[in-house]
């Protein structure tokens, strides 16, 4: 390394050996850490602002740092803009990139924006600016598919399907039910982003390397200009703190699971052995071998996707076990982890849009809720409602399942004499008690599967739908 670029080193001055070549690179973050580049923009404006109410600052020195770091901005908003920052010959960081732009742009001014501050806080600043946009992001994404969810769910109507335990046949729901679990599934998704959001809206700056800035500096100004909800309270906690980056990875971790099991669920679903689901082709791949293919590889790449999002997090649980206060290099490598889930949200957006064009075969899902003795429960019911205790109801419902699965029959298809064999207590009512609409209807309940709760569970989930959305508005503000 020259002379002229050790001297362009934030912290040279103590040094006068060059670093090791291969070390230099080595530890370099820009080539991950450019994509912060928005947020170090935005919380050096910030920082300005606080300068210049210190008195640190003129007006006009904020107002020519300010257009300068736009402008920064703007020059490598683009593709290859960001690609100029990540390839940068010198910066070891993004805020050692900014900092060389504000000087190569207006010279020495540009050195006294870092008056009052440390890079431990600026980088504990633009990694909370950063996962909070991406749980925006990611909140969006999710109220799309929700709402696709829904709105099939409003479609399906009165139709049904088989619901399993132990990927057995269990009782007949309706398809709007088995649909409305992942809406249940991904508003609590939501309300961990949100909770985690709203806990990292705090702002580090002013908090210095560790014992905070060594200027009176009114923090409250760059809170405020950063939408952060207050300063932080310790400013040991605020350099060392990435609890924020495991919390939303572990939030994350549960839109993975969730994801995976709806995925794990179509897949089954578009075998020719359920039919239950025809996939859409403009989702869809074939195969090199087999003209007839149709494969769901969608809901086969986001059922894997998991494992890199429970991956992220378990690294950052790893790193941050064992670190004492406060800030410690072994922090850069939490910032990876949290940039490589960033295929979530569009992920979600891309299931919104298979979910809005997926296909329910009814018949099929139909003919499959009513064969297989899934009305049995309700039959122990009716037994129930008659005065038979539960547990002998059950056994008389079983031996009579047993007879008619040795006969090749269904409960409905046995004669009432055939049913008296197995208590008096069945009379001729028992057959409209084990339809299938009565054996939906039977789960009247907050949460049931009956046709009349499901309509309003509906209802329920579209004011909530309603009421997450203008939260979600306002974590992403």
């Amino acid at each position: 390394m020259s002379n002229e670029q050790q001297s362009v080193k934030m912290w040279s001055g103590r040094f006068r050996e060059p670093l090791d070549s291969d070390f230099e690179k080595w530890q370099r973050s820009i080539v991950f850490d450019w994509r912060l580049l928005p947020h170090e923009v935005a919380a050096s404006k910030a920082h300005a602002s606080a300068l210049c109410a210190a008195g640190i600052l003129t007006e006009d020195e904020t107002a020519e740092l300010r257009t300068a770091l736009d402008s920064i901005a703007a020059d490598h908003a683009s593709e290859d803009g960001q690609a100029i920052v990540r390839d940068h010959p010198i910066a070891e960081d993004i805020h050692h990139f900014v900092e060389l732009n504000l000087v190569q742009r207006i010279g020495s001014l540009g050195l006294k924006l870092h008056t009052g501050r440390s890079r431990n806080e600026q980088i504990a600043t633009d990694l909370r600016l950063y996962v909070r946009e991406q749980i925006a992001l990611t909140l969006d994404a999710l109220i799309a598919w929700i709402n696709s969810l829904a709105e099939k769910a409003n479609h399906a109507g009165d139709a049904v399907m088989p619901s399993y335990t132990h990927m057995q046949r269990a009782e007949p729901v309706l398809i709007a039910h088995w649909l409305l679990a992942y809406v249940e599934m991904l508003f609590r998704d939501m309300g961990r982003l949100m909770d985690c959001s709203k806990r990292l809206n705090y702002c580090p700056l002013g908090s210095g390397a560790v014992a905070g800035a060594t200027l009176t500096l009114d923090r409250t100004i760059a809170a405020r200009e950063l939408n952060f909800t207050a300063p932080t309270s310790n400013s040991m906690d605020a350099t060392s703190d990435r609890d924020f980056i495991l919390e939303y990875l572990q939030a994350l971790t549960f839109v993975g699971l969730h994801l995976s099991r709806f995925a794990e669920e179509i897949t089954l679903f578009a075998t020719a052995e359920f039919n239950f689901v025809t996939l859409p082709e403009a989702f869809s791949t074939g195969s090199s071998a087999m003209p007839q293919k149709k494969n769901p590889d969608l809901t086969e790449l986001i059922r894997a996707k998991v494992g890199r999002i429970h991956g992220a997090a378990q690294a950052v649980t790893l790193l941050l076990k064992g670190l004492p206060l406060a800030y410690n290099k072994d922090m850069q490598e939490t910032q990876e982890p949290a940039f490589a889930v960033e295929f979530v949200a569009p992920m979600l957006s891309l299931v919104a849009r298979f979910t809005a064009a997926l296909q329910f075969n009814s018949k099929p899902m139909a003919h499959a809720a009513q064969t297989g003795y899934l009305n049995a429960m309700a039959a122990a019911t009716y037994l129930v409602h008659k005065g038979i205790p539960f547990r002998t109801a059950h056994e008389k419902i079983g031996n009579a399942v047993r007879f008619a699965l040795e006969k090749g029959v269904e409960l409905n298809d046995l004669s009432l004499e055939e049913l008296r064999t197995f208590g008096p207590e069945f009379e001729s009512d028992f057959f409209a008690a084990i339809t299938l609409t009565a054996t939906l209807d039977c789960h009247n309940v907050i949460g049931g599967t009956a046709r009349a709760r499901v309509k309003q569970a509906l209802a329920a989930a579209s004011e909530r739908i309603a009421s997450l959305t203008q939260e979600a508005i306002h974590a992403g503000a």
